[in-house]
């Protein structure tokens, strides 16, 4: 049995590129406020080829790890045990080692898209809309079956990824309609849309914004507002955010690994908050 460190405990983020996560001044801000003052939390450079020899190296003081891309996949051949919602779209992007030295791997981008939802108040909605089919649509679409009771459109520029969005329908059981890329301006006036496209993707939809959106969902948080959101704000549209997205996937990474409930959502927004204006003063 793995003996557990009491007093200093790390955690860090792994991907490749890392140097611009925000997942340290997230976790940092939440140590503080729950006053654990022997964590730490830090980010390493780690590409899909260094990844099996730095988790077999993790020693007893090592509560957990957040994995950004490429690792989301090439963990899970590591692990000793993955949950439901991970397997359900092949992506781990949290790691916890428990006191026996088991590793678990967890995804907790789909509860916390749900989560970030209900924060703006959306609890369930008819039907809704994905634009883009890339890795991020498979997440947003598991969390959608948390949310959405009616039709769900992903708007796609490939045959490739409307092949990949149906397969992800069928994996995760739920019925997606594809439509073409050049329709997406239809897709805002859904009652919820999903905007997972890289930046600048959706800036020419802007200009569609019906008159009374309802909600939009942009993963997006640096450049931030994007076009979309921007215009969506200003019609007076619900918006929520991909910082929304990432506190609350961090606050249940920091929940599983430091076993301390409820995590600080403000504090950890806060510091999101913070580390973004001051990235964006920086020459």
């Amino acid at each position: 049995m793995r003996e557990r460190a009491t007093d200093a405990r790390r955690a860090a983020v792994l991907g490749s590129p890392i140097a611009h996560s925000l997942s340290p001044a997230l976790h940092r801000a939440a140590y503080e406020a729950l006053e654990l003052t022997g964590w730490t939390y830090d980010r390493f450079d780690v590409d899909e080829e260094a990844l099996p020899a730095f988790v077999d190296a993790l020693g007893a003081e090592w509560a957990g790890l957040s994995l950004t891309m490429p690792l989301k996949r090439a963990v899970i051949p590591l692990l000793d045990e993955i949950t439901e919602t991970a397997a359900s779209v092949e992506a781990v992007n949290t790691l916890v080692l428990t006191e026996d030295g088991r590793r678990v791997g967890d995804n907790t981008d789909i509860p916390g898209m749900v989560a970030a939802l209900r924060e703006r108040g959306v609890e369930q909605a008819d039907s809704a809309a994905i634009l883009g089919a890339g890795a991020t649509a498979s997440s947003a679409l598991a969390a959608l079956t948390r949310v959405c009771t009616g039709e769900i459109v992903a708007y796609v520029r490939s045959e490739a990824r409307a092949a990949e969005m149906r397969q992800w329908g069928e994996r995760l059981d739920v019925e997606v309609r594809i439509a073409d890329w050049a329709d997406a301006a239809d897709a805002l006036r859904f009652p919820l849309v999903v905007a997972t496209t890289p930046a600048g993707a959706t800036d020419a939809l802007a200009a569609s914004v019906p008159e009374r959106p309802a909600t939009l969902f942009d993963v997006l948080y640096d450049p931030w507002p994007t076009e979309l959101a921007a215009r969506w704000s200003m019609f007076g549209g619900a918006v929520v955010s991909g910082l929304d997205l990432l506190v609350h996937q961090a606050v249940l990474q920091v929940e599983q690994m430091t076993g301390r409930v409820p995590a600080p959502v403000e504090a950890m927004r806060t510091a999101g908050e913070h580390a973004l204006s001051a990235r964006r003063r920086s020459p």
